[in-house]
Formats: C-alpha cells, structure tokens, sequence
C-alpha cells in the first residue's frame, strides 16, 4: 500500500502563511515545522514535492491549499495528546483525489504512528491489509487495521515502527472523536500504545492538489 508517513525530514517552520519549499527553508535557515499557535499545537510537513499553502488561524482552525505534491500532512492539535474527546467541523472536499481528514498522532516505547480516518479520497488505507477488528463510536462504525514501516521517517529519525488504524467506514467531515474508545480498542487486539506525543486532527495529500478548512477543539468532560 501507499503508506502515507510524515515527519521531520525537510519541512517549513509555520508562522502564519507558508509556502513550503525546502530549499527556500534551507536558505532561509528554518526549522521543521512545528510549534504552538493559539494555544494549540500545529505540525507541518512536506517531502519537498509541489507546493502548500498552509495557514494557522483563530484558535484550533487551519486552512491547506495543496498543489501537486507527493506528500504532505498538516494541522492542529496537541502535544503531548492523552486520550481526550475532540470535536471538529470544517470543509474537506477531496474524495476524488488521494487524501485523508484524520485523526493522527504519535506514541513512544513503543513508536507507533495512529491514525483515525475520518474520510478518504481515492485511496482507502486499508487496501491490501487485513482488518483485525470493528469498533463503534460517535455514530459509525470502524474498521481496525495494522501496517508496518521498515526504515522510514519519523518523530525519532528513521526507524522501523507499526501504524494502527480506525477506518471510518462512512466517510464524514465534522462530529466528535472519542480516542479513548480507539485507543481500547486497538489494545483489545493487541496493538500496544506507548507515552503520548502530540496528536492532530491532519489534513495529508499524496500525490495531488486539494484543499481544506479545519476547526477543532476539545469536548470538555461535564462536571
């Protein structure tokens, strides 16, 4: 399968508008992209393919405008990110180009890459794996999968690591995430998590152009 992998090779740091190019970051000495914004954590990342037009706004917003490109991901979140209950809205109008709205984040000891699709385009993740298992939650169903990287980019350099996946099996732009219930679930087919690093609600294109326009936010537990 097409493994949609990111971080840490050649990105752009992100104030405000960027236009990614790592020569450019190169020549103008940036730093990869990531950072706080609004109180929320923001990470961007390109392989350097195409252009992308990414922008930080109020709060936990976003805007990504992408154009062919080989990879990239981006958005809003936090780090480190527990298990927490987020809501989301926006626009994501890619299901005919090869893209994800999801959920996704990081884990060490062990480093697992995870991801919660929440819609796709072109290309279902779950192509060519074997699913280990359903999960119900905020309204749909969930298809479980896992996928391994042999020597690939990640928040810890090149590494060999697991990605765990949620597939939502009707695609949706907006609602709630409870990733606790995915959290468990994963673990109750075996798919161990480690300490937290950061979780985003992300935007990622691969090979195409595209755009999206994403809020999220915590859901705070009542009292």
């Amino acid at each position: 399968m097409v493994a949609f992998t990111s971080l840490l090779l050649a990105a752009a740091a992100v104030t405000g508008n960027v236009m990614a190019s790592p020569l450019e970051a190169l020549k103008r000495g940036i730093q990869p992209g990531t950072g706080t914004h609004n109180g929320f954590f923001y990470s961007f990342w390109t392989d350097g393919k195409g252009s992308i037009d990414y922008t930080n706004g109020p709060a936990g917003s976003y805007k990504s405008k992408w154009t062919n490109v080989n990879n990239w991901v981006g958005g809003k979140g936090w780090n480190p990110g527990p298990p927490k209950t987020i809501a989301y809205n926006g626009t994501w109008n890619n299901y005919n180009v090869n893209s994800y709205l999801s959920l996704y984040g990081w884990t060490t000891n062990p480093l697992v890459e995870y991801y919660i699709v929440e819609a796709y385009g072109t290309y279902n993740p779950s192509s060519g794996t074997t699913k280990l298992g359903t999960i119900q939650s905020d309204g749909g169903s969930y298809d479980i999968y896992k996928t391994r990287r042999v020597n690939q980019p990640s928040i810890q350099g090149t590494a060999t690591f697991d990605q765990y996946w949620s597939v939502r099996t009707v695609k949706r732009v907006g609602g709630t995430i409870n990733t606790q219930n995915h959290f468990d679930a994963w673990q109750k087919t075996g798919l161990k998590l480690g300490t937290w690093n950061y979780m985003i609600l992300a935007t990622e294109g691969y090979q195409s152009s595209g755009s999206s326009e994403i809020e999220i936010s915590e859901v705070k537990k009542s009292a």
